[in-house]
């Protein structure tokens, strides 16, 4: 057995995974530096919960592991050693206490991110993690040493292991901006293709709706679509149509299929019932009184409920003459197609999908073409919707990077 106070980890990214890697780690008697190529770690971590930190989802499993799609078994794994349950009580670990929202999403008391990242910092350092910022990878030297970008220029870097954490392709301003791709590619790591996740998609609206509804919400619509296997689905929730064209949480839960779909044949179809409380046939009925001198959007407000903006995507997807045809306008109502040309840029989506195959690491997470170099986080390829999912994963791959790399030092 090895004594690991002699050996020296780096930890490369300092979002959640890294941080967590660090920490277990550290705990382990590890020599630990972490490397962060902005001024201060977790910057997209305090981002994402500007609008309330949602940590985790209080979904039971095996419901919880099914939202990771088709890499529902190996992230499962991780799971089975730092779930939901565990995240809580780590956080609560740093005196910060949780609750279930009505969604069922995971939030701090107080729904800020700020206060629980202070902290672990704080007792990182405190632990004996050595913290580098401004320290940008750029690969590696032919003696096996790390090669870091500094603002005093490049420096050299030895590790005995090394857990890169480097996160996906979004949000490049904060750090995830895929860099590391062609470096790994370089060594032989398969790397799938980087692409948009959790994200809005581009309709081509015409400019009077976009002036006049950009921003508008609509809620609640029930969406119906078909998944990668060509099975219709449906999900009830909210959306927000944009100058682009459509977005909001609904949207990004589905936005795995609508992407495929839009990959595969040009163009995605996603139909939305404007009116899930109202059957087609009260409808029918509703709409074929008397208008009473009234305009046909009135009409539709008055006897179908809608507001204006739901109003106005009918006459949008329809034309202005839609009330000459109640029978289409009942079907519209209820199955409104929305051509969807693209998702939605990396840099401007909530994650990416995408990353080094998992298929080309070990069960722990180190990449078989470079023994000793382990990977977590969302730089692997894994997705998830929006609730707290991908945070978790995020911690789990860390915390399974990092006894991975205990597990190989030890040896």
């Amino acid at each position: 057995m090895s004594n690991l106070a002699d050996k020296r980890v780096a930890v490369i990214g300092g979002g959640p995974a890294g941080l967590f890697a660090a920490e277990r780690l550290r705990a382990a008697g590890l020599a630990v530096d972490l490397y962060e190529a902005k001024g201060s770690p977790g910057r997209k971590f305090l981002i994402a919960g500007k609008g309330g930190l949602n940590l985790t989802h209080s979904d039971p499993r095996p419901l919880f592991d099914s939202r990771y799609r088709e890499r529902q078994a190996q992230v499962a794994g991780w799971l089975d050693g730092f779930d939901a349950a565990a995240l809580c009580r780590w956080a609560q670990g740093l005196g910060v206490e949780t609750y279930v929202g009505s969604s069922g999403r995971v939030f701090p008391v107080d729904r800020k991110a700020a206060p629980l990242l202070r902290g672990w910092v704080r007792r990182l350092k405190e632990q004996g993690v050595r913290f580098h910022v401004q320290h940008h990878w750029q690969g590696w030297n032919a003696d096996g040493s790390l090669r870091m970008a500094t603002q005093d220029g490049e420096t050299a870097v030895q590790a005995d292991a090394t857990v890169l954490a480097l996160g996906g392709g979004s949000w490049p301003q904060l750090g995830s901006d895929g860099g590391w791709v062609p470096l790994l590619q370089e060594r032989g790591v398969d790397v799938a293709p980087l692409q948009p996740a959790n994200c809005g998609f581009d309709i081509a609206w015409t400019p009077h709706f976009r002036q006049r509804h950009a921003g508008a919400p609509l809620k609640p619509v029930l969406a119906h679509w078909q998944n990668v296997h060509g099975q219709a689905q449906q999900l009830q929730g909210e959306c927000v149509i944009s100058d682009y064209g459509i977005e909001g949480s609904l949207i990004y839960a589905l936005s795995a299929d609508l992407r495929e779909q839009i990959y595969r044949d040009g163009q995605a179809v996603l139909h939305l019932d404007l009116v899930p409380g109202r059957e087609q046939a009260r409808l029918l009925a509703d709409l074929g009184r008397s208008r009473k001198g009234r305009s046909f959007g009135e009409h539709l407000r008055r006897a179908a409920g809608l507001d204006g903006p739901r109003a106005a995507l009918v006459f949008e997807i329809l034309g202005k003459d839609a009330g000459n045809d109640i029978a289409a306008v009942v079907r519209a109502l209820k199955r409104l197609p929305l051509h969807l040309q693209r998702a939605r840029p990396m840099a401007e989506t909530i994650s990416t999908a995408g990353g080094v195959r998992l298929e080309a690491m070990d069960n722990q997470l180190m990449l078989t073409a470079l023994p000793g170099v382990f990977c977590a986080g969302e730089m692997l390829d894994w997705e998830a919707p929006t609730g707290g999912y991908l945070l978790t994963a995020s911690y789990a791959s860390g915390l399974r990077a990092a006894e991975g790399a205990i597990n190989w030092l030890s040896n």
